[in-house]
């Protein structure tokens, strides 16, 4: 007789358990060097700018930014950098929404993500944010742990690259439980590299994580939309067939076999 219930779980795309995704700040010139870097090893970053910060001369001209940053995810950091918890909410929305509009027209896309300037934030700004068309913002911080967000508005990263970056991301590539979805978030600020003389700090690392089979290399923006499109996959009661309405492929493992469902399928499964 089969049995009853099956092991559903999902999947990241492919069919992988584990994501690495990466969100540095501000924008400076070191960001030619980390973006390189990052497209060597086939990674990918989240880059949170600065609309409305153009007279610093060791910042990446807006004009520069759809060539440097293409591949990656470019996202909002607000218009001028301000520690928001302390500024009326009308000019946090102003922040906010002059961002994206600046960086929307120079990328070409709408900009959904954010990391909170100077990891100011307060549960108000955070409740407005959706209204505002920000899908997650990232918090400063480190988890030390590899777990999925259960909030993205307070989006916080597994460790910024001075934290035990290279003793972390061991553990990272090491964990081999397919019944679990990890991930690896790592920030920072590129300049820091160049302060403290350690770029080898994350050269070494994307050597350590880079090119695996069970790794998905993603952009913070591609992890939440993602994750969005798994959550609404339509079920069948006995498991029997499964819909996707969203836009993406969703992947899933049924009994260890992995499955495909493709944009606007049902599959039985």
């Amino acid at each position: 007789m089969s049995r009853l219930l099956k092991n559903i779980y999902t999947c990241f795309p492919e069919g992988k358990h584990k994501v690495l995704t990466f969100s540095y700040d501000d924008g400076k010139e070191e960001d030619r060097r980390l973006v390189a870097l990052l497209n060597h090893y086939g990674m990918k970053g989240t880059f949170n700018l600065n609309g409305g910060i153009d007279w610093d001369d060791k910042r990446i001209p807006l004009s520069e930014y759809k060539e440097l940053y293409a591949g990656h995810e470019v996202a909002c950091h607000t218009y001028t950098h301000p520690t928001i918890e302390r500024c009326p909410i009308d000019q946090v929305i102003a922040q906010v929404i002059e961002d994206r509009k600046v960086l929307e027209k120079t990328m070409g896309y709408t900009v959904r993500g954010m990391a909170y300037p100077n990891g100011s934030y307060t549960k108000e700004i955070q409740e407005i944010l959706p209204k505002l068309g920000i899908k997650y913002a990232r918090v400063v911080g480190n988890s030390d742990n590899f777990g999925m967000p259960t909030d993205y508005t307070a989006w916080k990263s597994t460790c910024h690259h001075n934290h035990n970056l290279l003793e972390l991301g061991q553990q990272f590539v090491d964990l081999f439980k397919k019944q679990y979805l990890y991930m690896m978030y790592v920030w920072g600020h590129s300049y820091e590299f160049t302060d403290r003389d350690n770029w080898d700090v994350i050269e070494n690392f994307c050597k350590l994580a880079s090119h695996k089979d069970d790794i998905w290399y993603a952009t913070n923006i591609e992890i939440y939309d993602y994750m969005e499109a798994a959550s609404r996959l339509q079920y069948a009661a006995d498991a029997s067939f499964v819909y996707n309405p969203s836009a993406m492929s969703v992947w899933i493992s049924v009994d260890e076999k992995i499955i495909e469902i493709p944009s606007g399928k049902q599959i039985e499964i």
